[in-house]
């Protein structure tokens, strides 16, 4: 990897997928492959083919699984550097249930080398000169150790000056309404950048609209709310702006909101505006939904900003 500093930093978890090879449900008769997934890498990852300067930071367990994720976000281009091996704990797993637009997922990923994070074990040069760090509500999820990486990252600023994006991600498999609302209110607050969709927001706070989730969350300078399938609104300061999503065929819909959040991210960090910002994340969201894994192929770079409608030769 180049020694410049990274354009993003995600911290996170990522295991190894069991998918079935055809798509379908799983039973005694499935075949599966073995890929890779885990929110924050896959922010990584898509933002690397954006074509930008992406690191993971993480741990893994010092097993077969580990090697396979570790190989397969580098082969991606992103920078593993700051990944560290935990001789003590496994690598996470997890299975994917395909079920149409319903895709059900099994976690296999308690006691997980991730799960062992905690801020005293990262180093801070990560995120030295990097325009954002990356975040996402599994991770505090995952053990009090990680909750605590979280808090540091996102309140304290431990990693230093770059903006913080938070995506709120909340997982009811991992823990309860009860357990993650006030706690991911309370991180998204403290941070500069934050995702969340509709539905979530309802779960968690009882909010109906997207001008609710607002209210709720005055304090980060951009809150982009997700409305599945229809669209998004980015709240900021030049205002709110709409943006439809794109219709297109959906194979499942696990991976999609990490593609969103990547690509929202590379056009912010190419100080494009935030409708440029909306329609790009739904670009890769919509490439995300018609794949079984978590990290579409994008358009080239050209492509993009014809897309997005930019003048030839602009960042």
């Amino acid at each position: 990897m180049t020694d410049l500093p990274a354009d993003a930093v995600c911290i996170g978890e990522s295991m190894a997928m069991l998918v079935p090879e055809d798509a379908s449900p799983i039973t005694d008769r499935s075949r599966f492959v073995v890929r890779v997934g885990g929110a924050e890498s896959n922010v990584a990852v898509s933002l690397a083919r954006l074509g930008h300067r992406s690191r993971w930071v993480s741990a893994l367990g010092a097993d077969p699984f580990g090697r396979i994720v570790l190989d397969d976000v580098a082969g991606a281009g992103v920078d593993t550097s700051f990944v560290v091996t935990d001789d003590a704990a496994p690598t996470g797993i997890y299975a994917k249930d395909p079920q149409g637009p319903s895709t059900r997922v099994h976690y296999y990923r308690r006691g997980s080398a991730a799960s062992r994070m905690d801020v005293t074990g990262i180093d801070p040069a990560a995120a030295e000169g990097a325009g954002v760090v990356h975040l996402s509500g599994t991770t505090p999820a995952l053990s009090e150790s990680c909750r605590r990486l979280t808090r540091a990252v996102v309140a304290d600023r431990s990693l230093g000056t770059a903006s913080v994006s938070f995506d709120v991600n909340y997982r009811p498999g991992l823990w309860s309404v009860a357990e993650a609302a006030g706690e991911l209110a309370a991180i998204a607050r403290r941070a500069d950048i934050v995702f969340v969709g509709r539905d979530e927001a309802a779960t968690l706070w009882g909010t109906d609209t997207a001008e609710d989730v607002r209210d709720l969350l005055p304090e980060p300078a951009v809150l982009v709310v997700k409305d599945g399938a229809t669209g998004a609104s980015v709240y900021g300061p030049d205002g709110t702006t709409w943006a439809d999503a794109l219709r297109v065929p959906v194979v499942e819909t696990v991976g999609a909101g990490d593609a969103f959040a990547a690509g929202w991210l590379s056009a912010w960090l190419r100080g494009l505006g935030p409708e440029c910002s909306l329609r790009l994340g739904h670009l890769v969201a919509s490439r995300a939904v018609q794949i079984v894994g978590d990290c579409p192929e994008v358009p080239p770079r050209d492509e993009i900003d014809r897309y997005l409608g930019l003048q030839e030769g602009r960042a």
